[in-house]
C-alpha cells in the first residue's frame, strides 16, 4: 500500500534498452529467458509488482488473479491480445504497450515482399540453392505502374503508401474511418471496390468482431485476376484455406504471409500451414516488426511508461484503465493512488475521510472508464497510516499505493 521498492520480471528476450529507464526509476530487474506458462509463470512473477512481456506469453485471468501483487502487465510489442485487459482492469492492473514503434519495420517488410512476388525471387532463390538455374524472365515483373490497395490506412498503411509511391506504384486505400491521404494515393469507399481494382492487396488492420476473416473466399473472388496478398497484420484476417484455394487455381497470383490463427509457442514447435510448400509465397514468422531498431525504440518508449507509473502514477496511454495523469508533486506532499469501483459518492467519501483527518488536498484528478474509476491524490504529507487504512477499508477500493 504505501512505498515500497518495486520490481519487474522480464520475459522473452526483452532489448536491454528497457533497462536504462526502469534502473534511473528504482525498479529493480530480474529476467527470466523465454516464455512461462501458467502455474510456472504465476511462481516467476510471485512478489512482483511489474511484467514485462512479447507476443508469446499469455497473461490469462487465472494467472492475473493469483498475481496478487502485481501493478502493471508491460508489452514490449504492438498488441495486447495476448492479455486479458478486462481480468487485469477488475484488479486495478494497468497495460501498457508500444503501438507505433515498429511501424517503419512493418512498411519496408511490405514493400519487400511486393517486390520479391513480381520478381519471384523467393522461389528463384529455393531453385538456385536445390541447383537449379532458372534464367526465365517469365511472370517477373517491375511494380512501377501497378496498384497497390492498402486495406488500413493508419501509421503503416501510410508510410506503405508513401513508400510504394516512391517506386512508382499508383496507391488506393479503404478505411472505415476517413483518413487524408498520402502524396497522390486515392481512397475508394468499399472494401470490394479496392479488390477489384488492385494487382497488389496489403493488410494494416487490428483483429476486431469486424475484421475477422475480412478476406474469405467471397473476397478472394473478387480480386483481380492474378492479384497478390500480403497480410502482416493479424493473424484472424485471412481465411488461409480459402487463399490456398485461390492460389491453387490460379485466381492469386501470389501471397506474403507473416501472421497465422495459430502460431507455435516457442521455435521448439512444429509449424503448419496449408500455405506451406506453395510456389509463389512467402511465408515469415511474425517478424514483421522484428529488427533491431523498432526493438529498441518499443524497450525506450515502454520502460519509460511503466517509470512514468511507478515514479507519478500516470497511466496515460494504459489500453485498459482510465488514462490520468498530475504533474510531479511539490516538496512535502503525498500522493495517493486509488483505483475504485465506478459508483456514486466514492470520491466523496475519500474527501469526508481526508477532512476528517485534517489533510488538505492540493491536486486531484479522476477518470472513469465503464464500471473502473482511478482518481490521484496530492494531499498533504500523512502522518500516519489512519487515511490509507480507512481508504482501504472502503469497499468500492480495488487497488490503493502511496507515492510519498
Amino acid at each position: 500500500m504505501a512505498s515500497k521498492k518495486r520490481d519487474i520480471l522480464l520475459l522473452e528476450n526483452i532489448h536491454v534498452e528497457s533497462e536504462p529507464a526502469l534502473q534511473q526509476a528504482g525498479i529493480g530487474i530480474r529476467r527470466e529467458g523465454g516464455t512461462l506458462e501458467d502455474q510456472s509463470l504465476v511462481e516467476a512473477i510471485g512478489q512482483s509488482s511489474m511484467i514485462g512481456i512479447r507476443s508469446r506469453t499469455r497473461m490469462t485471468e487465472s494467472v492475473i488473479n493469483a498475481a496478487s501483487n502485481l501493478e502493471a502487465i508491460a508489452c514490449f510489442c504492438i498488441g495486447t491480445n495476448q492479455v486479458d485487459l478486462d481480468a487485469a482492469a477488475r484488479k486495478g492492473i494497468a497495460v501498457f504497450n508500444s503501438p507505433f514503434c515498429n511501424t517503419r519495420s512493418v512498411a519496408e517488410m511490405t514493400i519487400a515482399e511486393i517486390i520479391g512476388l513480381h520478381r519471384g525471387l523467393f522461389d528463384k532463390n529455393s531453385a538456385m540453392h536445390q541447383g537449379r538455374w532458372d534464367k526465365s524472365a517469365v511472370d517477373s515483373h517491375e511494380v512501377r505502374g501497378r496498384t497497390l490497395g492498402i486495406v488500413g490506412y493508419g501509421h503503416i498503411g501510410s508510410q506503405v503508401s508513401v513508400l510504394a509511391e516512391a517506386l512508382g506504384m499508383r496507391v488506393i486505400y479503404h478505411d472505415i474511418i476517413p483518413k487524408m491521404a498520402m502524396g497522390n494515393a486515392r481512397a475508394v469507399d468499399s472494401l470490394k471496390k479496392l479488390l477489384a481494382e488492385s494487382d497488389v492487396v496489403t493488410l494494416h488492420v487490428p483483429e476486431t468482431a469486424e475484421t475477422r476473416n475480412l478476406i474469405d473466399k467471397a473476397a478472394i473472388k473478387r480480386m483481380k485476376s492474378g492479384a497478390m496478398l500480403i497480410n502482416n497484420s493479424r493473424g484472424s484476417i485471412v481465411d488461409l484455406d480459402a487463399l490456398a484455394q485461390g492460389l491453387e487455381d490460379g485466381h492469386v497470383g501470389g501471397a506474403a504471409v507473416d501472421v497465422y490463427p495459430s502460431e507455435p509457442r516457442s521455435g521448439k514447435d512444429q509449424f503448419q500451414c496449408v500455405l506451406s510448400g506453395r510456389p509463389s509465397v512467402i511465408l515469415t514468422p511474425h517478424i514483421g516488426g522484428s529488427t533491431e531498431e523498432a526493438q529498441i525504440s518499443i524497450a525506450r518508449e515502454v520502460s519509460m511508461k511503466l517509470a512514468g507509473f511507478h515514479e507519478r502514477g500516470t497511466t496515460t496511454s494504459s489500453v485498459n484503465v482510465p488514462e490520468v495523469e498530475l504533474p510531479h508533486r511539490r516538496e512535502g506532499q503525498d500522493r495517493i493512488l486509488h483505483f475504485h469501483h465506478n459508483v456514486p459518492g466514492v470520491l466523496s467519501t475519500m474527501h469526508g475521510i481526508l477532512a476528517e483527518g485534517q489533510v488538505n488536498i492540493h491536486a486531484e484528478y479522476l477518470q472513469s472508464t465503464g464500471e473502473l474509476s482511478y482518481v490521484i491524490l496530492d494531499v498533504d504529507h500523512l502522518q500516519d497510516d489512519t487515511v490509507l487504512q480507512r481508504f482501504a477499508a472502503m469497499d468500492e477500493t480495488i487497488r490503493l499505493r502511496l507515492l510519498s
